[in-house]
């Protein structure tokens, strides 16, 4: 482990200090031993731990009131509590004060390091959780809140509906659809929001490696298992386990999922006996599952198990309504992201994002966007910083002949929004732009469904 995090033991025999901190220390992590709790909440003052042990057993101010006071102060550092005693009411208390384990002394080497991995590991989930969290909910609201489409409505309606319950829920689209977005969403608007949410792709390790991820295993389980090691479904107990290109995992694998979706129980590789949880699953596919389950490659049973809910989403193409709203909020991402001030998109470079047919649906959207913001040096982006294959597209077979009236439709609503960037959402100086009356502009608005206020 590396040294950079630092461990606060607290126990008031000195032999149990020393004994720890020379134990600790070996395993990596930097160490501060204190014999009560007074002396450590003074050395929170000049020093903030990443993890702390406490002896249940202090004078003075005794181990759960030490506890409370550590969690009011560093409510996301782990504690291990410790005793010689093991009651259960002092075990549960502590629990409920926000212990994230329980060591009965003498305790083995190997479980402590199980129990600082275990917290250290949780802590780094919670952290990306919140991290993500304010990202994906106002991408959420882009993708899935904005647009009047009719396909994105009915996807609405049901993460409505499923979002607050266990159900499990199937994501099905193309690549760069964005199904792990609609995976956070249903667990943002869960009830499982503030525990854990694990992503899993199952594409990214061979069979025997996803199984060990998944499951954990258990000390000499395989060559190399030095110890024990938790998987992803323990560390998702009591939140949501968002399992990603379900349809590559080995067949022999899935029987053991289809074990915890019957039972919610499995076993560590090297185990006899089941470990019990409680987690969510949400799973997700490009492929088309039918067909791999004719073809053998998918279990029936374990589909069956996995279509309960399902959510297709449409690809980009069939969902033109998006890409301003997507374009305007790329733009800002990444005028942020690379401390840039471009402004809007020229007419014809949204004509040309209009007309694509999009074949890595909002993921290339979201590169192109990247692309255009790193190269241009003015305030409008334009089509020549653009891919090749957006600069040079034509009608791409995807989309038919448009009419006389859709092509000058198109253009009058992209002249509008374009006139609308300029005047930051201004109707009246759009008016004025565009040598037309505010009455006028408005009733086109409307027409279009345009929100000016998303652009001031």
């Amino acid at each position: 482990m590396s040294n950079q995090f630092r461990v606060l033991v607290i126990d008031d025999d000195p032999g149990v200090r020393d004994y720890m901190e020379a134990l600790v220390s070996r395993q990596g992590y930097e160490v501060l031993a204190v014999a009560d709790g007074e002396q450590a909440l003074q050395s929170l003052e000049t020093t903030q731990p990443d993890l702390v042990t406490l002896d249940v057993v202090l004078p003075g101010m005794d181990g759960l009131e030490t506890l409370s006071e550590l969690k009011k102060r560093l409510p996301d550092v782990p504690v291990v509590m410790l005793s010689g005693h093991g009651q259960a009411r002092n075990i549960v208390e502590a629990m409920r004060l926000g212990a994230s384990d329980f060591l009965r002394k003498p305790f083995e080497v190997e479980e402590l390091e199980l129990a600082f991995q275990k917290a250290l590991e949780k802590r780094a989930l919670k952290q990306e959780v919140e991290r993500l969290r304010g990202r994906a909910r106002s991408e959420t609201e882009l993708l899935l809140l904005g647009g009047d489409n009719p396909k994105m409505k009915e996807i609405r309606d049901i993460i409505e509906q499923v979002a607050d319950t266990d159900i499990t829920v199937l994501v099905r689209g193309d690549s760069g659809t964005g199904k792990e977005l609609v995976a956070r969403t249903l667990f943002q608007l869960s009830g499982r929001r503030e525990l854990p949410f694990v992503k899993v792709n199952c594409a990214a390790l061979p069979s025997e490696l996803l199984e060990s991820e998944l499951f954990g295993f258990e000390k000499g389980a395989f060559t190399g298992a030095q110890k024990r090691k938790l998987g992803k479904f323990e560390y998702a107990n009591h939140g949501t386990i968002f399992l990603d290109e379900i349809s590559e995992m080995h067949p022999g694998l899935q029987a053991k999922l289809l074990q915890v979706l019957q039972d919610g129980e499995f076993s560590r590789l090297g185990s006899e006996s089941d470990v019990h949880v409680d987690t969510r699953i949400i799973a997700a596919t490009n492929r088309n599952l039918e067909e791999a389950v004719k073809d053998g490659s998918f279990r029936e049973d374990l589909y069956y198990r996995l279509n309960v809910v399902t959510v297709h989403l449409p690809p980009l193409r069939e969902r033109l309504d998006a890409i301003p709203l997507l374009v305007d909020h790329f733009l800002r991402k990444n005028n942020e992201q690379y401390h840039k001030n471009h402004q809007q998109l020229s007419a014809e470079t949204m004509r040309l994002f209009m007309q694509y047919h999009w074949p890595g649906n909002v993921r290339e959207l979201e590169n192109c966007m990247e692309r255009a913001v790193l190269l241009c040096e003015d305030q409008v982006l334009h089509s020549y910083h653009l891919p090749p294959s957006l600069q040079t597209a034509e009608d791409t077979g995807t989309q038919q002949t448009q009419s006389l009236k859709e092509a000058v439709d198109r253009f009058e609503r992209e002249l509008i929004i374009d006139i609308l960037k300029s005047s930051r959402g201004n109707m009246r100086q759009a008016a004025k732009a565009l040598r037309s009356t505010e009455r006028i502009i408005g009733y086109k608005v409307k027409k279009h469904h345009i929100t000016p206020k998303q652009y001031r």
